[in-house]
């Protein structure tokens, strides 16, 4: 790659042909519209906005931990796949915000996404929440101010560590100065700390939380799997897309490539061994507080979810990243990491949806009507259009790589 067309297209950040960010402003503001609706109508359409929130939040989250990531282990490869990373990070501020409908209708609804939150609210022949044994054992964390404390201090510390990161990064393309790396790397090694901590605990609270008699200390590490996975995607399907537009050719090479689909098929293994232990764990034990969970999701079609995750999410992904040609042509890569999503998606449909209940105590079906689906579309679109436009914005606003990173020439040179 020659040093002129290196200039060029690092001078290429604002291009006519690529997304404007109004527009997918736009696009975000209509689905969260109609998403809000099915919120205030019906439980299925609260449940189907958790899920949105959660779908960004892990891509948003996943890109932080890949940061972090990189800055602990000094990493000089992916120095200019780095920076994409950075900008997907300027959506995390605004996670918060999408979190604030779900907290509105809690308070006006009190057990309608967390029904531990009502103490009235039936349990279906078991009385009531607050005759609940196992509710009042945990009282002490599952209490309406402290869940939203302990929200508030996830989003603030997501923030906090998205906009210190970001700061230094570009603050060092204007002054070259390598202060600015050092302090990455003692915020990496808090943050990761810190970051860990608090994924766990939203997955704790905003997805086990829904049916609080369960539990399961890997859960935790499913969600960070999880989020990993899904940032990788979205890695992989925004630098190629750079790559094919202009601004990333001659830039992002097929080993750039190959790094990050290593990495996509690492976390696929780690998903499923973290998934498939838990199931055994829960199985191999029996106890009825925890098995009541899988049960429900292995009866009518969150049957058929399972396996098809089983499948789709592990099997699959897994043989593909395996051959060494998929993982490094663009048009296959980019197949994969939309599957990959597509199947996220499903994830998190089979860990939330069949904790809403019926009258009879069955788990909702989802697409029971037409309306279900629309609820859970405009969702989707809604969060993922936020997402865009804050990647957009801030990608118009910098610099295409870390231009003055000690690590960047090594970066720019990675072959082998």
């Amino acid at each position: 790659m020659s040093s002129q067309a290196t200039t060029s297209n690092i001078a290429m950040n604002q291009d006519a042909s690529l997304p404007n960010p109004k527009k997918w402003l736009t696009i975000g503001a209509i689905g969260l519209l109609i998403s809000l609706v099915g919120l205030i109508s019906s439980p299925i359409g609260a449940y189907s906005y958790l899920v949105s929130v959660l779908f960004v939040s892990s891509i948003a989250i996943g890109m932080l931990f890949l940061v972090l990531i990189h800055h602990i282990f000094d990493a000089g490869w992916s120095t200019v796949v780095r920076r994409q990373a950075e900008n997907f990070l300027s959506v995390v501020p605004y996670l918060g915000f999408l979190f604030i409908p779900l907290f509105l209708m809690t308070m006006k609804d009190n057990g309608l996404i967390w029904i531990w939150m009502d103490d009235t609210a039936s349990l279906h022949g078991h009385g009531t929440v607050g005759e609940d044994v196992l509710y009042l054992k945990k009282t002490w964390w599952l209490n309406e101010t402290f869940f939203w404390i302990r929200a508030i201090i996830c989003f603030g510390s997501w923030a906090f560590f998205a906009r210190a990161l970001r700061k230094h990064s570009f603050s060092q393309d204007s002054d070259g100065k390598a202060e600015h790396t050092f302090a990455c790397r003692k915020l990496a090694a808090g943050g990761l700390v810190v970051v860990a901590l608090t994924w766990s605990c939203a997955a704790f609270d905003w997805i086990m939380g829904l049916e609080y008699h369960w539990f399961s200390t890997m859960f935790g590490v499913w969600f960070f799997a999880n989020a990993m996975r899904a940032a990788l995607a979205v890695l992989v399907l925004t630098c190629t897309y750079l790559v094919a537009k202009g601004p990333l050719k001659g830039i992002f090479n097929n080993k750039h490539l190959h790094d990050l689909t290593t990495l996509s098929f690492a976390f696929c293994v780690f998903w499923a061994y973290i998934s498939f232990s838990q199931y055994f764990l829960i199985w191999n034990g029996n106890i009825p507080e925890e098995t009541f969970w899988f049960n429900y999701r292995e009866e009518g079609i969150y049957f058929y979810i399972g396996m098809f995750l089983v499948f789709g999410h592990f099997l699959f992904p897994f043989l593909f990243l395996l051959q060494f040609k998929l993982k490094t042509a663009h048009a296959s890569a980019r197949f994969i990491c939309c599957w990959i999503l597509f199947m996220q998606l499903f994830d998190l449909y089979y860990n939330i949806l069949p904790s809403l209940k019926d009258s009879h105590g069955e788990p909702y079906q989802m697409f029971s009507s037409p309306l279900n689906f629309v609820w859970f579309i405009s969702g989707i679109v809604g969060v993922v259009g936020i997402l865009l436009w804050a990647y957009w914005t801030s990608f118009n606003k910098v610099k295409i790589i870390p231009i003055r990173d000690p690590r960047i020439t090594e970066s720019l040179n990675h072959s082998h």
